[in-house]
Parts: C-alpha cells; structure tokens; sequence
C-alpha cells in the first residue's frame, strides 16, 4: 500500500496542534457567520477558535 506523502501544510499544522473538523449547522447561520466574518476581516478558524475559547472560560467550574 502506497504510503501518504506529507504536505508541508500538514507538516506545520501538526506542528501547531491544528486538526481539521466537520461540524453540520444551519446553512443560513453559517452563510451569515460567514458574511460576518468577512466583513470584520478576520478568518471564520480563528473567530470560531476564539469563542470556543471564550465558552469553555465561561464554564470552567
């Protein structure tokens, strides 16, 4: 079996602890969240990285 050969794309998010993930949500919300993003100027990655951060803040016990 022919063996994968590694990006250096992959090589540098693996690095940087960055994983890719699927999440299924309202196709209106994520077209608006999108627009949004777009117009505050910041990549959807890292506002959503942000308010996860934020959330699991707000519910450390």
């Amino acid at each position: 079996m022919e063996e994968k050969r590694k990006r250096p794309q992959d090589k540098w998010d693996a690095k940087a602890g960055m994983i890719s993930k699927t999440y299924k949500v309202n196709k209106k919300v994520a077209e608006e969240f999108q627009e949004a993003c777009k117009k505050a100027g910041v990549a959807m990655g890292t506002q959503l990285t942000k308010m996860m951060k934020d959330f699991i803040e707000q519910n450390k016990e």
